[in-house]
């Protein structure tokens, strides 16, 4: 792997930040010490910051020497931790119950860090580099509230990239893929609003309970049946709530799930059809239905040419066999907000297989929201040249077209 010396050589440093994040995780829009934390370390290192967008947000601008270009580009990591308790009791694991950097934002925030460190030192590129560490992620969309903020119009850029660790690869594979890489994430509420009775007279009730199972298993043919098979979706009712007594036939019935889509078309179809079969189900059972429909995060999409700019610059790095096609994820992400609001791609870089976990840590796998999860800080020098060659590239690229 062509890793930069002066990452490699400040790595455990940075290793370190890392841990001290995992052990103090916060939630949505409450990043305040991560924040702090980054915000001292740019400020240690002569980076400008600005606090505030996203309520927890931190920008950080580094601009080169090599000239007076105007070009510009966003790099992306998110802060945020998890709502569950950690298994791992390592000298780093979580110190707040019921909190856990389980999905590995403390080694996007490491690795982001390692290349703004280089990139202070250096300045070996014409341009300006937007370091975006960016808050709730995990449910929050602090990627859509940072923009809202006016993220793009403060600082103008003219490609954003993010990256996400991906358990399960060898350790040196990296990842990216034009199109749809995540899938949207939304949420739905039906409640069945019947009549009930006594459980040994059904006659003189309506039992929500049977039309819920038939709601359910209609629902699965709206993806078997109704979307195209060359397209993706997925439905599934994840919480079912009905009666308290075991002969007493309840009045209510509520589902609740998600709804996974690649595609704003398909997600369209799947609302309408969803809509439809519990309303008109409903009304031949002589119930009343409650529908309610929440679009959370819209499908993560890379632009075509900046992710094939991203493996070109990943098989310098690492080598062409070790850059994949990434599969996409049912899997959400909220850097989809960005995507759209302006081209770059997010790259997928392999957190090994679990291996690298110390004494302590839990029985289970270590896969992304697992609580046995950690992150491998063999990524940080990985992940911080790949930055880096992002940035210099980019702008070396650029300056070349330009004076083409």
């Amino acid at each position: 792997m062509n890793l930069l010396d002066s990452i490699v050589a400040q790595s455990a440093g940075i290793a370190a930040l890392r841990r001290d994040i995992h052990a103090h995780p916060e939630l949505c829009f409450e990043e305040v010490r991560t924040a702090d934390l980054v915000a001292a370390k740019l400020t240690e290192w002569g980076i400008p910051v600005h606090r505030g967008l996203g309520k927890t947000g931190v920008v950080g601008i580094v601009k080169g020497t090599g000239g007076s270009s105007a070009r510009a580009i966003g790099l992306r990591a998110d802060m945020d931790a998890l709502p569950m308790q950690e298994f791992n009791q390592f000298a780093h694991a979580s110190r707040h119950a019921g909190k856990m950097h389980a999905c590995g934002h403390d080694g996007h925030v490491a690795m982001l860090l390692a290349a703004a460190q280089h990139l202070a030192r250096h300045h070996d590129f014409d341009g300006t580099v937007y370091l975006i560490f960016q808050p709730a992620e995990e449910g929050g969309g602090g990627a859509r509230e940072m923009i809202r903020d006016g993220l793009f119009e403060r600082f103008p850029m003219d490609a954003v990239f993010g990256a996400h660790n991906w358990p399960g690869m060898p350790v040196g594979t990296l990842a990216v893929s034009p199109g749809p890489v995540m899938a949207s994430t939304n949420e739905f509420k039906i409640t069945i609003r019947a009549k009930g009775g006594h459980a040994a007279l059904p006659h003189a009730s309506v039992d929500p309970v049977p039309i819920a199972c038939q709601m359910v298993q209609a629902f699965q043919t709206i993806v078997s049946r109704n979307v195209k098979p060359i397209d993706a979706g997925v439905v599934s009712v994840t919480m079912i709530h009905a009666g308290e007594a075991t002969n007493v036939i309840p009045d209510s019935c509520e589902l609740q799930g998600t709804v996974r889509t690649f595609t704003l078309e398909v997600l369209e179809l799947v609302e309408r059809r969803m809509r439809d079969i519990a309303t008109k189900l409903c009304e031949a059972f002589d119930a009343h239905c409650e529908f309610e429909f929440e679009r959370n995060y819209p499908p993560t999409i890379n632009h075509a040419a900046e992710a094939e700019f991203a493996r070109r610059v990943m098989a310098d790095l690492v080598g062409p066999e070790q850059v994949l096609r990434q599969e996409p994820t049912m899997g959400g992400e909220d850097f989809a907000y960005m995507l759209q609001a302006r081209p770059g791609a997010y790259l997928f870089i392999a957190n090994g297989d679990g291996t690298h976990r110390e004494m302590g840590h839990g029985g289970g796998p270590c896969m992304l929201h697992n609580p046995s999860y950690d992150f491998n800080d063999e990524l940080i020098p990985l992940g911080g040249s790949l930055w880096v060659r992002l940035v210099q590239r980019w702008f070396s690229e650029a300056a070349e077209q330009a004076g083409a």
